[in-house]
């Protein structure tokens, strides 16, 4: 085509129709009226991210024996054993040991929660899906993967699963502005919902207004109606700042997210809920608080036979 000014029209608008498609899609989900061609795109290009994630990464092969353990996961000596061998499969460098134990932390957080999990890698990023904040993981339908499934990492709640190809999927992580999940506070159990605000702390508000809540207390999941898109009891995060309560009928509180949103890399997609709900057990344990510095004071009492001016004598 010649570079004409009619042809540099023509691609300007290509160009703005091409952005307009990207957000209704990624924002619309599988309701999306372009959803049938992001679903044909899935097909042809997710086997090709997945080829070149494992192409790069040696240690891709190994996170399939956590992609395998769909079962539900009651007896911690089998994931004791599963862990031991994923171990033995990732080697010694030192990528390989930071991935390691971000295996054993999210194996444990299964164990604890009683969920039945399938490990998937994180093979790219949303900046190639539009603006949100969104990755793609190398499992999908193929693995049993379907929507609106929960997704966590050993630190706690990572999102849910928007859209699924064959051999990959899309997920909406916790700290997207459209993500909302309902919370509850630990031992209190005050629910409320929390909103993600992209690099910010999340937004939760609490149903009642005049809740006691402090600074570092904790939420996890409250979980949804048949565990989709949320089962309970996902650490979320602390609480950071409290809002005055202000007589409102709700209260606002910023939580900070157990998660790091901009270093996943090995998530595990929750294909069966626990049989029931295991409010804080996946909860880290409490730091114990500081021992207190003991203090030593000296009394100087002065002599008894020293003159009360103090001089020699």
């Amino acid at each position: 085509m010649r570079d004409t000014r009619e042809s540099r029209l023509l691609l300007v608008l290509l160009i703005a129709i091409a952005f307009a498609l990207i957000t209704v899609d990624i924002r619309g989900g599988e309701e999306s009226p372009v959803d049938g061609a992001r679903q044909a795109a899935a097909t042809v290009f997710g086997p090709v991210e997945n080829g070149v994630a494992s192409a790069v990464d040696p240690v891709g092969n190994a996170i399939g024996a956590v992609r395998d353990s769909g079962e539900r996961h009651n007896r911690i000596t089998e994931l004791e054993r599963e862990n031991a061998a994923l171990k033995a499969r990732l080697g010694s460098d030192d990528r390989n040991r930071s991935r390691v134990r971000e295996l054993d932390n999210m194996l444990k957080k299964a164990g604890a929660g009683q969920y039945g999990i399938k490990g998937a890698e994180v093979i790219a990023i949303g900046a190639a899906q539009g603006f949100s904040w969104t990755v793609t993981i190398d499992a999908g339908s193929n693995d049993g993967i379907r929507r609106d499934m929960t997704v966590l990492n050993g630190d706690g709640l990572v999102g849910r699963v928007t859209t699924v190809g064959p051999n990959t999927a899309t997920v909406l992580l916790a700290n997207d502005p459209d993500f909302t999940v309902g919370t509850r506070l630990e031992n209190t159990g005050e629910l409320g919902f929390a909103t993600g605000q992209g690099d910010r702390a999340l937004r939760v508000q609490l149903l009642n207004g005049k809740a006691k809540v402090k600074k570092g207390d904790r939420l996890v999941t409250f979980g949804s109606r048949g565990a989709r898109p949320f089962v309970p009891g996902v650490p979320i995060g602390e609480i950071i700042r409290v809002d005055p309560a202000g007589g409102d009928l709700t209260r606002t509180v910023m939580v900070r997210p157990y998660v790091g949103f901009s270093r996943l890399d090995v998530v595990g997609i929750v294909v069966q809920p626990p049989r029931e709900d295991p409010r804080d057990m996946v909860l880290p344990p409490k730091p114990a608080p500081p021992k207190p510095t003991p203090t030593v004071t000296v009394t100087v009492t002065p002599s008894a036979n020293a003159p009360a001016d103090g001089t020699e004598q």
